[in-house]
């Protein structure tokens, strides 16, 4: 029987309360299936780490989590006790320290859940987001304290890191509808966006078979809107990335429903799966957050573990609940966080 080591940071907030629900589903399919064991390792950071140990993470949690075949992650944040750049600092390291490089994001609209859009088609794609560079190097400064203070902050696009990255949304196109956009904004990032430009138009006259385009960011925000059914693979630079997915998000239902994996496809350090939304304060507690996205990142892992069947198995559960009307209160319902999770496993 394969065995795996997996790690589970739940964080803040409401990661805590959907982690539950995410082992919860990954011990009930392991059970199922009878074919692997997942080693569960919780780990203890966050917030309330910080106040007990002066820091988010321990010095060496980078050296902690490179045993693991996979992390498993639920959310940061606590605007009330500490800064977001605080909490979310030792998650960007991951991504970067690990090369986690491919952040990949779907966007599925599933039977049974309210769009937002009056006529949205069928919505099935994916943002690759560069996940390890970009506008979230961390590379500037402040100077000059005072009225007169100036911030620089320095987006670090290199050619391997978005080739890479493109290659990677080919790749994955490939097994889809054959059809990639890259964002872009070329005509006022007059550096950075048109070495994403240069190195697409590099990159594309191998991928023959796919069709490709390119969209500045704005004009893409507009069609998700618009027309989000002609999307298939959409491969985007680190912040571009990470707003389009929630809006993304948004318009399949609601980041309650937004997984994400972030992948080091070489295999050389362990990759993270995390529901895309936040720690949400707000309803921390209260038992109510949408543990979907988190099942469904859950799945994600599985895949990338090569346990297929069993993520399979996990997605139809969630498909037929939704479909049934399962629905916690951000979706309109009245389930609070354990009950969705009953129903889920019952139909799986």
């Amino acid at each position: 029987m394969n065995s795996y080591r997996v790690a589970i940071y739940p964080g803040d907030g409401i990661g805590k309360e959907v982690c539950d629900q995410a082992v919860r589903v990954l011990q009930h399919v392991q059970r199922q299936e009878g074919s692997f064991q997942l080693q569960f390792s919780w780990l203890p950071w966050g917030c309330d780490y910080y106040f007990q140990h002066g820091s988010v993470v321990p010095d060496d949690y980078l050296e902690q989590l490179k045993v693991f075949d996979a992390i498993f992650f639920g959310a940061v944040g606590d605007p009330g006790r500490l800064a977001d750049h605080v909490t979310l600092k030792p998650l960007v390291k991951i991504r970067q320290a690990f090369n986690q490089y491919a952040c990949v994001r779907p966007a599925k609209l599933l039977s049974g859940v309210r769009c937002p859009l009056v006529n949205p088609g069928e919505i099935d794609f994916v943002v690759v987001r560069e996940n390890s560079e970009g506008e979230y190097a961390s590379c500037g400064g402040r100077v000059k304290p005072g009225p007169e203070e100036v911030a620089v902050q320095t987006a670090v696009h290199t050619r391997r890191g978005v080739e890479r990255v493109l290659r990677y949304g080919f790749e994955l196109a490939r097994t889809r509808r054959k059809r990639l956009t890259m964002i872009t904004k070329s005509n006022a990032l007059t550096y950075s966006m048109v070495l994403w430009d240069d190195v697409l138009d590099q990159v594309m006259p191998e991928y023959d078979e796919v069709t490709t385009d390119r969209q500045h960011v704005d004009a893409a925000a507009m069609n998700f809107v618009r027309c989000p059914h002609e999307f298939d693979v959409v491969v985007a630079s680190n912040l571009f990335g990470d707003i389009l997915t929630d809006l993304a998000g948004a318009i399949v239902g609601g980041l309650g429903l937004a997984p994400s994996a972030n992948i080091n496809p070489e295999r050389v350090f362990p990759s993270l799966f995390e529901p895309v939304h936040g720690s949400a304060p707000d309803i921390a507690g209260q038992g109510i957050a949408n543990p979907v996205a988190a099942i469904q990142s859950a799945a994600m892992l599985l895949d990338w573990l090569d346990l297929k069947q069993a993520a399979a198995t996990i997605r139809v559960g969630v498909e037929r609940a939704l479909a049934d009307g399962a629905a916690t209160p951000d979706l309109g319902g009245g389930l609070n966080t354990v009950q969705m999770t009953d129903i889920i496993l019952q139909c799986m």
